[in-house]
């Protein structure tokens, strides 16, 4: 399509669908002759519209749409700040936004669904609308989107058999009764019913993982059933669109800007017609504990952005504002025993158009300008709001202290040691304890470690190991007497993507020996920390905290005048966790690259605020001061630690 053509539709477009303000809103009521009763009417509801796959082009009511889009995860942005950042889509340019739905984070449990507070996704949809743009849902269980298994809930492992993206009967039911509970909260949404939703995904980038043609079309059904009646679509990588396209539904094409091959991939299979759609445009990439930051100048992805633009192809880019994973919901790549555990970062900032806070960068200046030039001359874009303003607070003390292992939950006892999903627990730690000869020193070696490990002999620490650097096995010297051996494991994030989504238990997998023989009498403490924990302060002449003292939970209070960003430097930190007013703000680890937590405004209160560390390597830090800007891009050595 030539360019002034493509500009003349997008107008025509924007005019008759509402795009350029407001969401598409019922009509006002008509002019009272005489004064109303008193009574409540209730609202009348939105338009519904048609949505269709033209031969070449989306057709809203008949008319062609272009799609310009930009992915963002409720979960990952503060509730109380989600209209801005919607509002900051729409100063972009864009006209629709993308968002995945997240199994483990709206059924923790089996059977206990959560769609309140952050969680609500219903609501997010339905901001989106009042904000006047439109939403591509992607409610596929699986998601990838570098979150904690790939977005599947840990319990799944707990059922024998059960085998995640297959036709076995018991994911299916699983599967069937989630999919039933999220149709209720947004297949009403759809825009065929009056919402913003213009298409819903099926699957997520199967081709990647298999071919089964025959559980694709179970997907479909499966959504189908669960009230999702417009359209549906698959998509999947430039290379494995084929194996992961159900004949009959649109394939859109990730992770490319070529109209050409574009083309060519949805023509062949999808009959030999459009319309185009890239359902994920990278404009940079996450990041992972230990290996450097990923940025990527704007000027490398403009000329392909323009280009797609340009024939009239519909994009999302992923991500427009990537956010925080926050509490322990990152996951992690693995390809196998000749590849590293690569855990991904608590900031997922993803060099985005937006940063991680929120805010406009050159990389959204330069893709605002590609996107200007396709709107109608006399539908200019809005401006963009002030970026938000940013301090650094006076340094916090942590007056309060207390040795993790002086706040322990009663035990599970076991004869060899349990895994997470055995305690029926999600994410944070677990305490693994047992009792040995001491009187030498030995090797202790754990096997199939998942995946971070303090070890600790009579409470003092005398190691770590880690999963990533493939360490399993540490010379410990035992003391004469009885021993008390404490091994502190952390999940550090659920592989993602891949063939092991299949093994992805937590916690000492196999076995545990010291020179060869297994140790068995454990107790396990789960310490998942779903919660801020509860600190009181340190007795008096109790002995000062050293680095061999074991993790440590650190507590303390800090004023605000007036609520603003802030990110926590924990430069001289070591490993750990941040609450802040009971608010899991992620993971730090001094390997970095990210060197700093960001805390949003809205999670702030004027006057006192509270703030809690678990510590795991520097029990003797207790000052924690804060910068105006994010660290995430410094990388230090291990032997620094």
């Amino acid at each position: 399509m030539r360019k002034a053509t493509l500009t003349q539709n997008l107008g025509l477009l924007l005019l008759t669908a509402g795009l350029a303000g407001a969401a598409p809103v019922a009509p006002g009521p008509p002019r009272a002759t005489k004064p109303p009763r008193p009574t409540t009417k209730r609202p009348a509801p939105a338009p519904t519209h048609t949505f269709a796959l033209g031969t070449n082009e989306f057709l809203l009511d008949g008319k062609p749409l272009q799609m310009i889009s930009g992915e963002l995860h409720y979960p990952r942005i503060p509730r109380e700040a989600w209209r801005a950042r919607l509002k900051m889509a729409k100063a972009m340019g864009l006209n629709t936004i993308g968002t995945y739905v997240f199994w483990n984070v709206h059924e923790p449990q089996p059977g206990k669904y959560d769609f309140t507070g952050n969680n609500d996704v219903a609501a997010f949809v339905k901001m989106a609308q009042e904000e006047g743009l439109w939403v591509i849902l992607r409610p596929s269980p699986y998601v990838c989107a570098e979150w904690e298994f790939g977005g599947y809930p840990y319990w799944l492992q707990n059922v024998p058999g059960l085998k995640v993206r297959s036709q076995e009967p018991q994911y299916i039911a699983a599967y069937t009764r989630y999919l039933q509970a999220v149709g209720k909260q947004l297949a009403p949404l759809q825009v065929n019913h009056g919402g913003p939703v213009l298409m819903v995904q099926v699957e997520n980038e199967y081709g990647s993982y298999g071919a089964d043609k025959v559980y694709l079309a179970q997907n479909k059904r499966l959504f189908e059933q669960a009230g999702f009646d417009g359209l549906l679509y698959t998509c999947d990588p430039v290379k494995d669109v084929a194996a992961g396209h159900l004949p009959g539904l649109l394939p859109a094409v990730n992770g490319t800007d070529k109209p050409s091959q574009i083309r060519q991939l949805v023509n062949t299979n999808h009959g030999g017609k459009g319309p185009y759609y890239v359902a994920e445009w990278y404009p940079a990439w996450f990041d992972w504990w230990g290996a450097p930051h990923h940025t990527v100048p704007a000027a490398r992805y403009t000329p392909g952005l323009d280009s797609v633009l340009r024939a009239g192809m519909s994009i999302n880019m992923y991500m427009f504002h990537g956010g925080t994973t926050r509490a322990f919901m990152n996951g992690a790549n693995y390809k196998g025993d000749t590849s590293h555990y690569e855990p991904q970062i608590s900031s997922y900032d993803y060099d985005a158009p937006l940063d991680e806070a929120g805010n406009a960068t050159a990389k959204f200046r330069a893709f605002r300008d590609v996107i200007a030039k396709y709107r109608p001359k006399n539908q200019p874009l809005p401006p963009v709001p002030a970026a938000k303003p940013s301090a650094a607070l006076p340094a916090v003390q942590l007056t309060q202290s207390v040795r993790l292992l002086d706040r322990l939950p009663a035990p599970v006892a076991s004869q060899k040691p349990l895994t997470f999903e055995a305690l029926k627990q999600a994410y944070g730690f677990v305490l693994y304890r047992t009792t040995v000869a001491g009187g030498s020193e030995k090797t202790l070696k754990l096997s199939d470690l998942r995946d971070y490990a303090v070890v600790m002999v009579n409470g003092q620490r005398v190691g770590t190991l880690d999963r990533r650097e493939r360490q399993d096995e540490l010379r410990v010297k035992l003391p004469a007497g009885k021993v008390q051996l404490d091994i502190l494991v952390e999940n550090l994030g659920r592989v993602n993507f891949g063939e092991y989504l299949l093994q992805n238990n937590k916690g000492i997998t196999k076995s545990v020996t010291l020179d060869g023989q297994e140790l068995t009498g454990w107790q396990q403490f789960g310490l998942p920390f779903d919660q801020a924990p509860a600190v009181a302060a340190a007795k008096a002449g109790s002995a000062a905290l050293t680095a061999a003292s074991g993790p440590v939970l650190r507590a303390g209070t800090f004023t605000v005048a007036t609520p603003t960003d802030t990110y926590l430097d924990l430069r001289q930190w070591g490993k750990g966790v941040v609450w802040v007013n009971g608010h899991n703000l992620g993971r730090y680890w001094a390997i970095g690259p990210q060197q700093t937590l960001y805390v949003p405004a809205e999670w702030l209160k004027k006057g006192a605020n509270t703030i809690t560390v678990l510590e795991l390597l520097k029990p003797q830090q207790a000052t924690l001061p804060s910068l105006d800007h994010p660290i995430l891009s410094e990388l230090k050595p291990l032997g620094s630690l």
